[in-house]
């Protein structure tokens, strides 16, 4: 189990200025560039989200860091103030012509880039499934005029190329869904809510509403009773407003228009109360917005793919799922 607090607590660690005459850290580094080699290498192209001048940003120096946590052994990247979309894309004679945006977690404080990001890519595209991961800029007053919209802009914009280039990667325009952790399912289920409002220069009016969502132990609400603070603070500041905290919390803005949803969540997860996706469900179903729900007894928060409290695999579940949906 990956709590986001644990997570935190090592998000100082400098990777890449160890002292490399000690063995130890020589082994951690050759680690992290082999891993980032490995991420690479699999997907097929990584793309700068913006051809341009990034919208809504203020000139600052790119102090991007990527590194491997050490307890869990995960990429965590942090300072993200270049975003950038990974493409990985399944060999054609499988092509469903099905594609998923995938947006990781990490509090936006930093982007838990493999657990909850390219390790789910390849896992869709052996189901015949394109995958787009989402390194989305990280809230920051000093890199942004607007730290609130920032990551929605990216998340937008991502939704935006993929179907704009659908037909280049063999993908259905009508078949492009979008899958978050965490704070990523809070910025996911954003894109899914608040999809009327761009963010972004949109001049041939591309449809930004995504087709289903996957939210995974997602931070749903902004609310002082369940929501989670540190993603709140993060996004829109310690002292929000009602009508701010209203706005950001998407249990609040679901209409009969939101896409098709299936969450998954642990019960005993104490970082992101398992109340977001329940109270997400029950006001999905209220607006007859078709929607599933998968509950596991414990699990914690951050497991990824894989909880190894249960022989359920609740990736295959989302496969069955997107199968009886035709998608």
């Amino acid at each position: 189990m990956i709590s986001s607090a644990a997570l935190n607590k090592n998000i100082l660690i400098k990777t890449f200025t160890f002292n490399l005459q000690d063995c130890n850290m020589k082994k951690l580094v050759f680690s992290v560039v082999l891993f980032s080699f490995a991420m690479i290498s699999y997907s097929q192209e990584v793309i700068p989200l913006y051809k341009d001048k990034i919208p809504n940003s203020k000139p600052v120096k790119n102090e991007e860091v990527s590194e491997i946590e050490p307890q869990y052994h995960i990429l965590i990247i942090s300072k993200v103030t270049q975003p950038t979309l990974s493409i990985y894309l399944p060999p054609k004679e499988k092509a469903t012509g099905t594609a998923v945006i995938i947006v990781p977690g990490g509090g936006y404080h930093i982007v838990a880039a493999s657990h909850e990001g390219s390790d789910v890519a390849k896992k869709f595209n052996e189901m015949g499934i394109a995958a787009f991961v989402v390194k989305y800029r990280i809230p920051d007053d000093e890199s942004m005029v607007n730290k609130e919209i920032g990551p929605l802009q990216d998340a937008q914009r991502a939704i935006q190329i993929v179907r704009q280039r659908a037909k280049e990667w063999n993908i259905k325009p009508d078949h492009i869904g979008i899958m978050g952790f965490s704070a990523g399912g809070h910025l996911a289920s954003t894109v899914g809510t608040h999809f009327k409002n761009a963010v972004i220069d949109n001049p041939a009016k591309t449809n930004l509403r995504p087709d289903f969502m996957i939210l995974v132990y997602p931070v749903i609400s902004f609310s002082d009773s369940i929501g989670h603070t540190g993603s709140r603070d993060n996004l829109i500041g310690k002292n929000p407003s009602p009508q701010k905290i209203k706005e950001f919390s998407n249990e609040l803005n679901i209409t009969t228009t939101t896409p098709p949803t299936f969450l998954v969540h642990a019960k005993d997860d104490d970082v992101v109360k398992v109340e977001n996706s329940i109270d997400f469900y029950n006001t999905l179903k209220k607006n007859n917005v078709p929607a599933e729900i998968y509950l596991y007894e414990k699990g914690g928060h951050g497991f990824g793919m894989n909880n190894s409290t249960s022989e359920v695999k609740w990736m295959d579940l989302v496969h069955q799922w997107m199968t009886k949906n035709g998608w």
